[in-house]
């Protein structure tokens, strides 16, 4: 493998369930009372297809809502174990690390920064930089274009069933982890080609993972 796309929400950092509370309350207040698991379920997606989803249409006032929402849980949202030692290590081996999220550009930015791995990654891509989020596949083959490599020589790092699937309508293999709240057995039946409890076990086993070519 050259480079690995990768997720940001779920994936190096843990913030699916205040993403999924954000929403909760921006569609609370604005009329609609959600379950909380039915938004958990499509954190992931891109705004308008969840709202579609959930409430029949997009909406801008909620997206708004949701956005302001969540800015203000990001103090005390942190990454995951060995999240920038896993971007690392992956640079450490000539792998191209590109950041691939549905997120707006200055959520992202806020989350770089408690990243703060920015000297090891080759790119990043959120929601300004395409015309559809996941799980349409803009995301990742926009990811694979900055990454500059071919897609046989790519992999992407996701936490959903949205992951996978978005990888696989832009042509690549996903590998997933189980800190989005995603089961292994409904990961591995989307077409993920390995699944990890988080990063950190992704580190500690690296030279025996899909990104070196071990199966």
């Amino acid at each position: 493998m050259r480079a690995l796309l990768v997720d940001v929400d779920g994936t190096l950092i843990d913030s699916n369930y205040h993403h999924a509370i954000a929403w909760f309350r921006a569609l609370r207040d604005n009329g609609h009372v959600v379950p909380v698991v039915d938004i958990h379920r499509r954190v992931g997606m891109g705004g308008g297809q969840m709202l579609e989803e959930l409430i029949g249409r997009a909406d801008e006032t909620v997206e708004s809502a949701w956005k302001r929402n969540f800015e203000d849980m990001v103090p005390e949202i942190e990454p995951f174990a060995r999240a920038a030692a896993l971007i690392r290590a992956c640079a450490k081996r000539d792998l191209r690390v590109v950041l691939a999220t549905s997120s707006p550009g200055d959520l992202l930015e806020a989350l770089r920064e408690k990243l703060d791995a920015d000297e090891a990654i080759h790119a990043a891509v959120d929601a300004d930089d395409v015309d559809e989020a996941k799980p349409e596949p803009d995301v990742f083959a926009t990811a694979l274009a900055k990454a500059g490599v071919e897609a046989s020589q790519t992999l992407v790092l996701g936490d959903s069933t949205w992951d996978v699937l978005a990888a696989q309508r832009a042509g690549l293999e996903a590998m997933t982890v189980l800190t989005g709240g995603y089961g292994r057995d409904e990961l591995e039946a989307a077409g993920a080609v390995a699944v990890y409890r988080d990063v950190a076990e992704l580190f500690e086993s690296i030279d025996d993972s899909p990104l070196m070519g071990k199966r």
